[in-house]
This record gives structure tokens, sequence and C-alpha cells, in this order.
């Protein structure tokens, strides 16, 4: 919806996040999976996997298929639980469900992996099986719920998971590759928690900037949002691109 202009403020937009489709039906589902997010962490998954020594297609359609239920559905649910912030219609039973539903399968596919990985590979499931609930439902007083546990648990954790399920050990690539994954997932929640804030909790943006030059410019709420969420797109976009990039060079 656009904004609306009332005086000298200007409302900002009601839509709670730049790729949210209008409210109601399968819409909910689409905006519900973060779909820009969703595909930005699942492509840590395959840079992980690409930076291994060898490639294994399989191993990597099972891990990419773990993290989108864990992280692209059941993450996304249980945070939509906690005061609707994409203002989804979806019932709370069905939210409550799919979010079953998406853990549990993302576990079930980590422990069919336990045959072929072996044990080692077993802490990588505990972590993803906690870190869902407790980041998404803020356990534990919500410690878990903040930007640096956002990095480390849906940008380092994927990258390190995705080279261990190839390689069944992790080297240098994989700690440096999941170094950066923190580094970018950190960049995206700053970004991404000033432009929530503007969409979610401003009522109005009033203002202008002055510059040297003698020009003077509106400060609505499209300007705030602009810079964020362009670097916001741009960044997801990337990644993924870098992702299939990784994934050719084997």
């Amino acid at each position: 919806m656009a904004a609306s202009c009332s005086g000298a403020g200007v409302r900002a937009e009601r839509r709670p996040a730049f790729y949210a489709l209008a409210t109601g039906g399968w819409r909910d589902y689409v905006t519900l999976l973060h779909p820009p997010y969703t595909a930005w962490h699942l492509s840590y998954v395959a840079i992980g996997a690409a930076l291994a020594p060898t490639l294994d297609g399989g191993r990597l359609v099972a891990s990419l298929a773990a993290f989108g239920l864990a992280v692209g559905v059941a993450a996304h649910c249980l945070d939509e639980l906690q005061g609707r912030p994409l203002h989804t219609t979806i019932a709370r039973r069905t939210l409550w469900a799919l979010a079953a539903l998406g853990l549990g399968g993302a576990v079930a596919i980590g422990i069919a992996g336990l045959a072929e990985l072996g044990p080692r590979f077993a802490p990588f499931v505990a972590v993803g099986a906690l870190a869902v609930p407790a980041y998404n439902l803020e356990l534990f007083g919500g410690r878990l719920h903040g930007d640096h546990a956002f990095a480390l648990l849906w940008g380092a954790f994927p990258v390190l998971t995705g080279y261990f399920a190839q390689a069944e050990t992790l080297g240098a690539a994989a700690f440096a590759g999941a170094g950066a994954a923190y580094a970018f997932s950190l960049a995206q929640r700053r970004l991404s928690n000033e432009a929530r804030s503007v969409r979610r909790r401003a009522s109005a943006v009033e203002g202008r900037i002055l510059w040297r030059d003698g020009r003077a410019e509106p400060l609505d709420t499209a300007r705030l949002l602009a810079p964020h969420e362009s670097a916001l797109q741009a960044l997801a976009a990337g990644h993924v691109l870098v992702a299939v990039a990784l994934i050719l060079t084997h």
C-alpha cells in the first residue's frame, strides 16, 4: 500500500516488509517464507558445500532441503506466532502445524544423514533442532534473539554444516567462509532492523535534508527505506549468484 501524506508528516507504509504481498489466501504463505532472506541463507549452505574439496549433488540437495524446512518454514512460522509481524491471517494452529512439520522434516533428514556421515554429524543436527525454537520463540529470556546470535545461527552455522556434509570434517576454508557469512549476516540484521522499525513501528516520518548547495529534500518513509532495502535486495541476489558460481566450479 502506498504511503499516505498528512500535513508535514508522511505515514509509514503499511506493508510489513518490502517483499510482503497483499494480505490473504495463498499470498500469506508466500510472504511467510520471506523469499529473499530464505534464498540468502540457503545460499550459505550451498557456499559451504562448494568450498569443500569435492561436491556430492545428493548431499547438497539434502542439506538445502533440511535448511529450507527448518529456516524457510519452521523458523518463519514460529516467528509469525510472535505478534504477527507479517500481518498474515494464517490460523495459529496452521502455523504450529507447519512449524512442527518443517522442523520435524529437517531433523528427519539430519538423522538419515547420520547413517552416511557418522556420529560426528549429530551435533549439527542437535544445534539446528534447538536453534529454531530457541531463537524464534525467544527462549532463555530472548538471549539468543539478537544480532550476533542471528549471524551465528543463520550465517556461520549453515556454511559449516554445508561443508561438513560434503567433506565429513571442517577445514580452514569452512571457517573462513563461516566468518564471512557471519559478517554478512550481521550487516543484514543491522540493515533489516532499521527498515523493519520504520515499516512496523513508525507512525509518521517528518523532516527534510538541507544540502550545502541550497537544495531541500523532503525526508519521508520512502527516503528512509530506500538505501536499506535496496542494499538488502542486492545482497540477497548477490549471495545466491555467488553460491551458484561456486557450485558451477565443480
